[in-house]
């Protein structure tokens, strides 16, 4: 029997020969963030307690750029001190994309206990909340990015300017993928496989150069973890077959990529709580209603956790298949939460979110959502049919990050289901992007206005 790809650290050394770890955490962007050890080292100091594993506490609330916020818990006025690690050697798990390495995430904790502005903690917090309801929830992953030509450092030298996605058109569900494009997809499920996270499948998208991977089922914080390791091993071997893999939300006008949540609801046993009919039924039970209504009414208010950056609110336009109001209907594909399949499969799948979204924050939101409709027994409005673009009842998206900051730092209801604090740090870390753009003249701007203003 083949070894495990994933178990205890020194296991996965004597198994696979492992010389390096990356001991590591996740950043507010979904990014892993860390140190890079030897092996032996690791496990030597680790178990004569001779190391406490630390980071400099501003890796939790930096931009994409890794720009330090000027106030807050990790800000220049707080000095930056440090935060400690909690690794967890008991779950290390194998990279096959960089050979000989394993990898140990580590939760970053403050005062002895789980640090309450970590993705993982805020995304915990809501799942223990949850159950505090008799309700469990199960999430796929489906997400968006496109493929483009030369590596990142090609694109960067090149002023990030004349990007060639590498599929030249749309080749939705298309299986003449070109060979480059072919070979990516073999290399990225062999290597996830190996890590023992097997996609459920891959496809060509609508945008050029756009491929959709979907994940299958399992429990939250795995499944939100495992999407962290996937976009590491997506980019890292697109660098090697000197290609870039974008997760922007919008890389190029006209060109959304998406982040779907698939979530469905079971109690302690396993038994859905979302179907009327747990045997093939397509109709929502009581509870599935309210799970819906909650959404409809907490998704607006908490943007920032699923469409983070000004980039992200530029994929949510209308008949764009990425919503533009918040709707819900039967297997409609135009609607912001879309219900689908049947029986114990009957799930929710949110649209929202981009490709750019941290998955533990987005969910966080959802389960927030999930959990304030069921507690307070709310009904939603009635399904959308037909075009949800439409819809003019149904409350419109944020048009931009601004907007949605402003309801999100004032939201008194994302504050009670999301506590006080957090709402604080995430709309900081959102601000620094906002105020990043607002300083910088664009292309667009320039090609608009630099004759005819």
């Amino acid at each position: 029997m083949a070894a495990s790809p994933t178990g205890p650290l020194h296991r996965l050394m004597a198994d696979f020969g492992i010389a390096t770890v990356l001991l590591a955490a996740v950043d507010v962007q979904g990014r892993l963030k860390g140190k890079e050890y030897d092996a032996a080292w690791l496990v030597d100091r680790l178990r004569s307690g001779r190391l406490a594993p630390e980071m400099c506490g501003y890796v939790l609330g930096t931009d994409l750029a890794m720009t330090p916020a000027s106030s807050g818990p990790f800000s220049w006025a707080s000095g930056f001190g440090d935060v400690g690690l909690l690794p967890d050697t008991k779950r290390a798990r194998l990279l096959p994309w960089l050979p000989g390495t394993a990898l140990v995430l580590a939760e970053p904790i403050g005062g002895g206990w789980p640090h309450p502005l970590g993705p993982g903690t805020v995304l915990n917090e809501q799942l223990h909340r949850l159950a505090g309801l008799g309700v469990v929830p199960a999430v796929g992953i489906e997400t968006e990015f496109v493929l483009y030509e030369g590596t990142a450092r090609d694109a960067a030298a090149a002023g990030w300017r004349g990007l060639r996605p590498a599929v030249w058109d749309n080749r939705d569900y298309a299986l003449d993928q070109p060979p480059v494009v072919r070979e990516f997809g073999r290399r990225l499920r062999e290597v996830l496989t190996g890590a023992d996270m097997p996609v459920e499948a891959v496809k060509g998208e609508g945008g050029a150069g756009q491929i959709e991977v979907t994940f299958p089922y399992g429990q939250a914080l795995a499944a939100c973890e495992q999407h962290v390791l996937f976009k590491h091993a997506a980019k890292t071997i697109a660098d090697e077959a000197g290609l870039t893999a974008s997760f922007m939300a919008a890389p190029s006008t006209g060109v959304g990529s998406g982040l779907h949540l698939h979530v469905s609801l079971h109690d302690f046993d396993g038994r859905t709580m979302l179907a009327s009919d747990p045997a093939d039924g397509t109709e929502l039970s009581e509870l599935g209603e309210q799970a819906v209504a909650g959404l409809l009414t907490v998704l607006p208010d908490t943007a920032p956790l699923w469409a983070p950056y000004v980039n992200s609110y530029k994929r949510l336009q209308p008949h764009s298949f990425a919503p533009a109001r918040f709707t819900w209907g039967h297997d409609n594909r135009s609607c912001a939460v879309r219900l689908v399949g049947h029986g114990r499969s009957l799930r929710l799948e949110v649209r929202l979110p981009g490709a750019d979204a941290n998955p533990m924050l987005a969910l966080a939101a959802v389960l927030a959502g999930v959990r304030h409709g069921v507690a307070a027994g709310l009904k939603p409005p009635p399904a959308t049919r037909g075009d949800a673009y439409l819809n003019r009842e149904a409350l419109p998206v944020p048009q931009c990050l601004a907007e949605a900051l402003a309801a999100f730092e004032t939201s008194a209801l994302a504050g009670e289901l999301l506590d006080e604090p957090v709402v604080a740090h995430l709309a900081r870390v959102a601000r620094l992007d906002l105020d990043h753009h607002a300083a910088h003249v664009t292309d667009a701007e320039l090609e608009r206005g630099l004759t005819q203003a």
